[in-house]
């Protein structure tokens, strides 16, 4: 028996993506077309036949989860040698390489890697000290067009250079070269730099650039249209010598444009990468045939693609269900009754995904699901390591790990209190600035600056705390969970928060689940615990990478937030012009494609069932709009999709309602007459429940079964109820959301 017998399992066309070995190969991969089963398979076929060492290979993703996935799949495929394999993202293959050479271009192997929000607090106070005001250049500006620089490999000196004549960027220009210069002197880097500086790494030492290409043999990169110019380089500059690199992705998934990504990667790689193949996977393995067939009929009216046609045989399924509320209040009812009618009927909460444009969205959705007692996550929400008393401990952390890090310094000099007031720290900032050092080095002179004389005892006191720990941490006799323990006793951190901090039991039960994470980091990554891997993991990580499959619960999150995910049931709420697509796409035409890529992604999450929502009228960031249905839907044929609810307009002529040139946004310049019967001042009420409870009544949920009243509160005109249920226990109900009756 050959090795290619070995996979036969595969279909034709992923057969050749698999074999395909030598030189530059593209593999256009559909969505749902088995493109993880096709790297993983390649990788163990070029292993098997004895083209390269396992550690040869460089297999790049976007997301911790997306690695790790890809990751435990190699371990199954080839066991013995997966482990060697480097199979990780790009900020963590950057990582891997700054830390072991990053010296060459003045950074220390426990350089600190800032996230979104140490970038904020870094440019406030920077523009803070050039005296600018963030009500004329918001932070979120700054930090875009800084990202925007970065991309092009533009230093703080170019971007001013080409900035002559416009005083906006001038402005950015001069943040940018303080910014740059203050994460210099921390030791830090933010997520740009780690690519910027790895590129300079190899630009500027020819021996590390010789060193990396001779070391990967193979190169594969997973969505690779979602990969900017950066990014593009980093791989063609590594794949230079073996000219082995294949790359995966699907132009009509590109939907990243805001952050840099440049479709042009995918739609020009065989001019890029001279000799290319390419390998379209067009067969779906996950959605039905309807579903399939509403995505294609909708992607094909975009201008630049390569082109492709997903098919499947799986069945053809339901229809799409168009369902039309009177407002987002109806919209969110209609969603939430639908799940407990799916889930009485035998469906799991997990099956459901709740999709949407914008995250403004989801707040009707939420307080739907909160009253109808849907248990519900809202990915891309208040994150495990934004809150607050995480964020202390971390910083403590990381200052022990590199003391330089003058952001997190500034986090926690005076948390718990010690009487350091941000006086004094502003003081030390500039005494550093002047000086070219870190605000650590500052502080533990104190003593020699008259400026700070007055509160160099405390400030000795805070530095003889962080010496101490860290010469324990040093000492290689702690754990990283004991060392943890030491900073909690010796900064007394949860009394603080219980004098300090409203619902400091919650708190502390927070830092307490971050020993828990710090303890399975330690099991998981054995020998290789260090510092400074668990804090650049946890640097790295992003809100889907907590997504857990396996919980029981309904998931709220943006189209953007989704790709990558499949669910049995999707809802796509609010296809509406002005909604998705948004009001930009009149004024600039490459957004409608875009935007019709994201619509794709959305309609090809769904396995089994799609419905599409979408309203006569919608309150959104406090105005009322009465939008025409969106193009997309439009787009879908007849016979592919089923309208319910308020249809009225749902059967116009074409050209009244969805031709995209004539369509106006607004309730002013809607071109439709709105009809003041179905505004929502005469609308009719959201059917309710008449029941009345009091407590020790038995009742009856079609979804958690039965259970006993054990709290009934008022409020407004409706109750709140805490029911235990025999088999499902407690929760908490609205009285006229919850499809219950009394026994």
């Amino acid at each position: 028996m050959s090795i290619k017998d070995n996979f036969s399992h595969m279909n034709n066309m992923q057969q050749k993506a698999v074999f395909c070995t030598e030189g530059p190969l593209l593999i256009l991969a559909g969505a749902g077309s088995g493109k993880t089963t096709v790297l993983v398979n390649r990788i163990a076929y070029i292993l098997q036949s004895g083209l390269c060492k396992p550690w040869q290979i460089l297999a790049i993703t976007f997301t911790n989860k997306a690695a790790g996935e890809l990751k435990e799949r190699i371990l199954q495929s080839v066991p013995e040698v997966g482990d060697e394999i480097w199979a990780a993202t790009f900020h963590s293959t950057c990582a891997r390489i700054l830390r072991r050479y990053g010296d060459r271009i003045g950074y220390s192997s426990h350089f600190t890697v800032y996230d979104t929000a140490d970038q904020k607090s870094l440019i406030k106070r920077v523009m803070a000290q050039l005296n600018i005001d963030e009500k004329h250049l918001p932070v979120k500006s700054v930090i875009a067009e800084i990202s925007k620089a970065k991309d092009k490999m533009q230093s703080p000196e170019t971007m001013l250079k080409k900035s002559e004549g416009d005083f906006r960027k001038e402005k950015i220009a001069k943040i940018y070269q303080i910014y740059q210069a203050e994460l210099k002197n921390s030791d830090a880097m933010d997520f740009d730099d780690m690519l910027c500086n790895t590129i300079l790494l190899f630009e500027q030492n020819d021996d590390v650039l010789s060193y990396y290409q001779n070391l990967f043999k193979y190169i594969m990169v997973d969505e690779y249209q979602d990969t900017n110019k950066v990014q593009y380089k980093f791989v063609s500059m590594l794949a230079e010598k073996s000219g082995n690199i294949c790359v995966v992705g699907d132009d009509d998934q590109s939907i990243y444009k805001f952050r840099g990504a440049t479709i042009e990667n995918i739609l020009s790689f065989e001019q890029q990468f001279k000799n290319a193949q390419v390998v379209r996977l067009e067969q779906n393995y996950r959605s039905t045939k309807t579903i399939l067939a509403a995505a294609n009929k909708v992607i094909e009216n975009n201008t630049t693609r390569k082109g492709k046609t997903l098919w499947t045989e799986n069945d053809s399924g339901k229809k799409i269900i168009v369902h039309t509320s009177l407002s987002e209040r109806d919209e969110a009812s209609y969603i939430a009754d639908q799940i407990l009618s799916g889930v009485a009927e035998g469906r799991r909460f997990s099956d459901y995904a709740v999709l949407y444009r914008m995250n403004a969205q989801s707040n009707a959705i939420e307080n739907a699901f909160s009253r109808s007692g849907i248990p519900h996550r809202i990915i891309g929400g208040h994150r495990f390591y934004d809150r607050e008393e995480i964020k202390d401990m971390t910083a403590y952390l990381r200052v022990l790990d590199n003391p330089h890090d003058n952001i997190r310094l500034n986090r926690i000099v005076n948390v718990p209190k010690r009487g350091i007031g941000k006086t004094t720290m502003d003081r030390a900032g500039e005494i550093a600035v002047l000086n070219n050092i870190s605000v650590y080095d500052v502080i533990r002179n104190a003593e020699n600056y008259t400026e700070l004389s007055r509160s160099s005892s405390k400030l000795k006191d805070f530095v003889t705390l962080i010496d101490g720990l860290r010469e324990a941490q040093e000492s290689g006799d702690y754990t990283l969970a004991e060392l943890y323990e030491l900073i909690l006793e010796h900064t007394d951190y949860k009394n603080y928060l219980k004098s300090e901090k409203e619902n400091s039991d919650v708190r502390i039960e927070n830092i307490e689940e971050l020993k828990s994470n710090i303890i399975k980091f330690e099991e998981e990554y054995g020998d290789e615990a260090s510092l400074s891997a668990f804090l650049e993991e946890i640097s790295l990580q992003t809100d889907i990478d907590n997504y857990d499959e396996n919980a029981d619960t309904t998931v709220m999150m943006t189209l953007h937030s989704a790709k990558g995910l499949e669910f049995p049931v999707v809802f796509i709420a609010g296809m509406e012009e002005g909604v998705f697509p948004g009001i930009s796409v009149y004024s600039n035409p490459d957004e409608l494609n875009e935007e019709r890529r994201l619509a794709y992604v959305g309609i090809t999450r769904a396995k089994e069932e799609l419905i599409i929502t979408k309203t006569k009228s919608r309150m959104l960031f406090g105005s009322t709009t009465h939008n025409a249905t969106s193009r997309f839907v439009q787009e879908i044929p007849d016979d592919l999709r089923k309208s319910t609810g308020e249809t009225v307009f749902d059967n116009l002529p074409k050209g009244s309602l969805f031709n995209s040139e004539k369509v106006e946004i607004g309730s002013s310049s809607s071109q439709y007459t709105f009809n003041p019967k179905l505004s929502p001042s005469f609308r009719k009420p959201i059917e309710k429940n008449n029941n009345t409870y009091a407590v020790g009544d038995r009742v009856l949920h079609k979804v958690f079964g039965k259970g006993m009243v054990i709290k009934a509160e008022k409020m407004g005109n409706d109750t709140m109820l805490e029911i235990a249920f025999d088999t499902k226990g407690t929760k908490t109900l609205m009285a006229n959301f919850c499809k219950m009756e009394k026994i």
